[in-house]
């Protein structure tokens, strides 16, 4: 029986912590789910676009189409359950439950934590890890958002960590790493499949690979003992080779991509398939950017701190009692008594803390680094930190890989573009509090206790701008503490 398998059956407590929060994601996200009895944000294109694929109507979108094939299936499937029947409309073009066209977002983020977690506990053999990276992934707001609507973002990220977590456990077990790198490569094939941005998750496996065969300073074994082999399977990156990389990792993520456009492309004929891919690419660089193209645009370096997030829904009345409806003209602000407003915001001490975390990892790296080329004497200690430097190697290069590409995209972008990214600045965090946790400082350990009821805390703090909770004009204005959160 292998460690790590030997070591997560003999932890029901782990389990049972997993199950809770998964419980909670699941509960939050499908809590009143039909509740806006419209079309949210960016569901007036893929919530619409979904249908068409079930009316068989022709259409362009300027992203691929599997995730509104997946949001498809869930609008069928809901639309023949006796659920959320109650309130529906048709602003898709069909005579939908609001329930239909959300349900399967919901799900499909509910099961990001866990599968977060199985990072977490694939970098390092760590239950604690895998369960405090869980807890901070269940806490952000974003996703909790994004997992409530007919959105695409949720399927880009679930399909990348999926195809990162193959990719981990064909490190791990080498009897089965054809199959597992198959895995992998499908679900990479799958997050481009749904934005042509899910191709940083792959970039980043390419680039942990790549730094294992160009970077000997990081050996493959360091010890006759169990306990440094068994400190992360990334030790074993260098056994996976360029033909293996170039088939599992390149040639099935093409094939992929290419054969899930067979439906879409029988029900729109023209353009072809290779028209398509230009439209595509033409779309995006035609469509501009700044506050006149759209008042929530903002630079991929404001993700890091959260200045600019998106409200997805706001709507003012004069009471709670009083309907919600887009029905009309909207009251004046002064007269406004109940504020809705549904904000796509990340929860702010994860994602600042994130920021830190992520840049600390770095920081340690090139300290590292520098320690290993300058000084000799002291590459004797480097042993001892094997799992620390592969981890931070890991979700340093990943992060970056996931951010850098949009520093010279000119188009429109949001703050949902980070949320690649995010994950792995959040298992940054996640892994400096574990370290403090197991430390044997008392004021580290308090420390890592505090970091994780303040992020409990604010999630709980805004959960009302989460799930478009009624607030009072002064409750609203208390949680937007940044005026360019407005």
């Amino acid at each position: 029986m292998s460690f790590a398998k030997k070591s997560l059956q003999q932890s029901p407590w782990f389990w049972l912590g997993m199950l809770a929060i998964f419980l909670v994601s699941l509960g939050l996200r499908f809590w009143q789910l039909s509740r806006f009895n419209t079309l949210v944000f960016d569901e007036v294109y893929y919530a619409i676009f979904a249908n068409n694929y079930l009316t068989r109507t022709p259409f362009f979108d300027g992203h691929p189409p599997l995730s509104k094939y997946i949001i498809a299936i869930g609008m069928w499937i809901g639309s023949h359950l006796p659920i959320g029947q109650d309130t529906v409309n048709s602003f898709t073009g069909s005579l939908r439950s609001t329930w239909s066209y959300r349900w399967l977002n919901a799900l499909t983020g509910s099961f990001i934590p866990l599968v977060i977690a199985g990072i977490a506990y694939q970098l390092s053999y760590n239950r604690t890890y895998a369960l405090i990276a869980a807890l901070f992934a269940a806490a952000d707001g974003l996703f909790l958002v994004e997992s409530r609507y007919a959105l695409n973002n949720v399927y880009l990220v679930i399909f990348g960590l999926l195809g990162q977590l193959c990719f981990l456990l064909a490190l791990q077990h080498k009897r089965q790493r054809a199959i597992w790198l198959a895995l992998a490569g499908i679900a990479f094939g799958a997050t481009i499949s749904v934005k042509w941005n899910g191709l940083w998750f792959l970039l980043g496996a390419y680039a942990i690979w790549a730094a294992a065969w160009l970077n000997r300073l990081f050996p493959q074994h360091y010890s006759h003992h169990n306990e440094f082999i068994q400190t992360t399977p990334l030790v074993n990156l260098r056994q996976v080779n360029l033909w293996q990389v170039v088939f599992y990792l390149g040639i099935i993520p093409v094939a992929f991509y290419s054969i899930q456009w067979v439906p879409h492309l029988q029900l729109n004929p023209s353009p072809n398939f290779w028209e398509v891919q230009q439209k595509i690419l033409t779309y995006h660089q035609n469509i501009g950017s700044g506050a006149d193209v759209h008042p929530y645009c903002s630079s991929w370096f404001s993700w890091l701190f959260m200045i600019r997030p998106v409200a997805y829904f706001y709507y003012i009345a004069q009471s709670t009692t009083a309907p919600i409806s887009i029905v009309g003209p909207p009251l004046p602000v002064n007269y406004a008594r109940v504020i809705y407003d549904v904000h796509a915001i990340g929860n702010p001490v994860l994602w600042w803390l994130s920021t830190v975390g992520i840049v600390t990892l770095f920081w340690r790296l090139l300290r590292r680094l520098i320690t290993w080329v300058t000084n000799t004497k002291k590459r004797l200690s480097y042993r001892a930190s094997v799992t620390d430097t592969w981890i931070a190697l890991y979700l340093v290069l990943n992060w970056l890989a996931n951010l850098l590409p949009w520093v010279r995209v000119t188009r429109c972008t949001f703050i949902y573009h980070y949320m690649g990214a995010s994950v792995f600045a959040g298992l940054a965090i996640a892994w400096l509090v574990t370290r403090w946790l197991q430390s044997y400082s008392l004021l580290l350990r308090g420390i890592a206790v505090t970091i994780i009821f303040l992020i409990l805390a604010a999630f709980i703090f805004w959960m009302p701008i989460y799930l478009g909770l009624p607030l009072t004009p002064e409750s609203y204005r208390l949680r937007m503490w940044l005026p360019t959160w407005i």
